[in-house]
């Protein structure tokens, strides 16, 4: 045979020779690529894009297959594309569509800043996108992203996943369901079981917005923080996580093992330990069951200081959940005892104009401090309170509790007490200093300490005045009946007299300072304000349609019968000066009552 027949023979045979030491690749199953042996629908437009050039393949197998034209390429194999360049072991190239069926140890590069691996991928060059299957990992310049599949567009720099995918960066780690990345603006979007861990915290939320550049991660739904100094919640905001500044929104909260801080806006410095909030702040401590709230508020955890101002901050459940005591001012300040300090102590403060309610206690004083520890609260400047029918004021007083209810409050100079009967007379107390005792909540004893005089009524029957006690004394004590005064008891060197109605003078009626203050007692809406008021609304009542009924004359009652005056002896040199309870009201005071 000659050499010219052999050589046509070999190049007639070439195509079968090869096709059979091509080992089987996989069939091409990634979207959009077409199927060997299939056609084109008719009407398909011809691929766009600058066509895909191979650049090496150590074999290459070419033809026509089912009308397909396919080239099968076997070891180091490699393309390039523009700025794009794709490496693999094997691979289907469809020359008519520009795409490509990249098959184990597949690797995309474009413009040597990004990098994706994978075990299966298919590039449009068309489309210029490819998807990668299969242990994929995609790097650039900030970081490194891990997924089971990948999905990136070469012109718009974005890549998609579905699955499972985590991200590391040189500070952080990062896990989601789903997630999309621009490697243009540098911006990740995860979505569904996002975790973010840092070197001092996690963060786990549904949708979060991550930038490789800045670190800050920005987030919508609930979020929940938990770092090394406490946990922080919000439902919208960012997270610095470099600086360690938190920007929270919507019920933001930092949650730590003594207290709980809460706002609408809550921007947090991890690093100063610094807190401000805004809009229906809060700040509950779980020691003793205090909360404060308030409409804007600053936190420094160093220090264990909170401030409350702005909207009247209020104080709620000082001592007991089931009688609660609450405080408004202008100012709160709340101050913590740090672990291992002993000269620090757990203090609130409150400034200018408090108000204080619980049950049927009230009271009013320029400044206010509260030891925590003690359960003492001090009233300063110009103190007044209320308690039932009683009336307590002096230069400054103590509040004294124990199990949650008061047990004692002090009057420190010029005390004064100020109780009225049914009658409507003012029974007057004053002194040095006064001492009242409480059980249940309920005066029962005032002691009066230094410089006593007293001024009480005697009645007959709850529908007369039989007369006025007036009593000097260096001491003195007054004992209550259900928050009413019920006797006085003189306890060294007593003076007395006893003054009748007809003889009652208006300056013998008024102890020197007396003042009736019962107009500045605040309500409870007045002391919660309507922003803060916690009570649950009354539903409204549904009004039913009745029938008219003509209204009927009202009968004329039967005029009262007076009951004169009783006369009454005068009391002198008493030790014990009785004075009748008295239940409701018949008849108010008038001058006919003193004749």
């Amino acid at each position: 045979m000659s050499v010219f027949r052999f050589l046509v023979l070999l190049f007639a045979l070439g195509p079968l020779l090869g096709r059979a030491q091509t080992p089987n690749l996989p069939r091409p199953a990634a979207p959009g690529a077409p199927v060997a042996g299939q056609r084109p629908a008719p009407g398909t437009p011809p691929a766009k894009g600058s066509p895909i050039k191979l650049l090496t393949s150590g074999q290459l197998v070419g033809g026509i297959f089912n009308g397909v034209k396919i080239r099968k390429l076997i070891t180091n194999v490699s393309f390039q594309q523009d700025d794009v360049f794709l490496y693999c072991d094997s691979a289907y190239q469809y020359i008519d569509n520009n795409q490509v069926e990249a098959f184990s140890n597949v690797r995309v590069v474009q413009s040597d800043t990004m990098t994706i691996t994978g075990d299966h991928g298919f590039y449009d060059g068309a489309k210029r996108t490819a998807r990668m299957t299969g242990n994929v990992v995609m790097r650039d310049t900030r970081m490194t992203l891990t997924a089971p599949s990948l999905e990136y567009d070469m012109n718009r720099k974005t890549a998609y996943y579905t699955e499972t995918g985590h991200l590391t960066d040189p500070q952080n780690t990062l896990d989601s369901q789903e997630g999309f990345y621009d490697r243009n603006s540098k911006v990740f979007l995860f979505k569904r079981n996002v975790h973010l861990v840092t070197p001092d915290s996690e963060l786990n939320n549904d949708t979060l917005r991550y930038n490789t550049v800045t670190k800050i991660a920005y987030f919508n739904g609930p979020t929940r923080i938990k770092g090394k100094q406490g946990n922080l919640y919000a439902e919208g905001g960012n997270y610095n996580t470099i600086t360690r500044v938190s920007d929270f929104k919507k019920n933001a909260k930092i949650d730590t093992p003594n207290y709980l801080l809460g706002g609408d806006n809550l921007v947090y410095d991890e690093l100063k330990l610094y807190g401000v909030a805004k809009g229906h702040v809060s700040l509950t401590s779980k020691k003793d069951n205090l909360v404060l709230r308030g409409d804007a508020g600053k936190y420094w955890r160093a220090l264990g200081r909170t401030k409350l101002y702005g909207g009247r901050p209020v104080v709620r459940n000082i001592g007991s959940q089931k009688d609660t005591l609450y405080m408004a001012a202008d100012t709160l300040i709340s101050i913590e005892a740090r672990p291992g300090q002993t000269t620090t102590r757990t203090v609130l403060y409150a400034y200018p104009k408090v108000q204080i309610f619980r049950g049927n206690l009230q009271g009013i004083c320029d400044s206010l401090t509260y030891d925590r520890q003690d359960s003492i609260i001090y009233l300063n400047q110009d103190p007044v309170l209320w308690q039932a029918k009683n009336q307590l004021t002096a230069d400054s007083m103590e509040i004294r509790s124990k199990r949650g209810k008061v047990d004692e409050m002090r009057l420190y100079a010029n005390a004064f007490a100020v109780s009225q009967d049914t009658l409507l007379n003012f029974n007057q107390t004053k002194g040095r200093n006064m001492i009242s005792y409480f059980r249940d909540n309920k005066i029962r004893r005032v002691d009066v300490l230094g410089n006593a005089e007293s001024i009480f009524y005697a009645l007959d029957g709850d529908t007369a005045t039989t007369g006025m006690n007036r009593v000097l004394s260096a001491n003195m004590r007054l004992l209550f009946l259900d928050s009413k005064l019920n006797k006085i008891t003189v306890l060294s060197n007593p003076e007395a007299k006893f003054i009748p109605p007809h003889e009652l003078k208006p300056d013998d009626e008024r102890l020197k300072n007396f003042r009736w203050r019962a107009k500045e007692r605040p309500t409870r809406r007045q002391v919660l304000g309507k922003q803060f008021d916690d009570r649950p609304k009354k539903p409204k009542a549904v009004k039913k349609k009745t029938k008219a009924v003509p209204k009927k004359s009202p009968k004329a009652k039967p005029a009262p019968k007076k009951i004169p005056a009783k006369s009454a002896k005068p009391v002198a040199n008493a030790t014990t000066l009785p004075a009748k309870p008295v239940p409701t009201p018949v008849a108010p005071k008038t001058p006919a009552a003193r004749r």
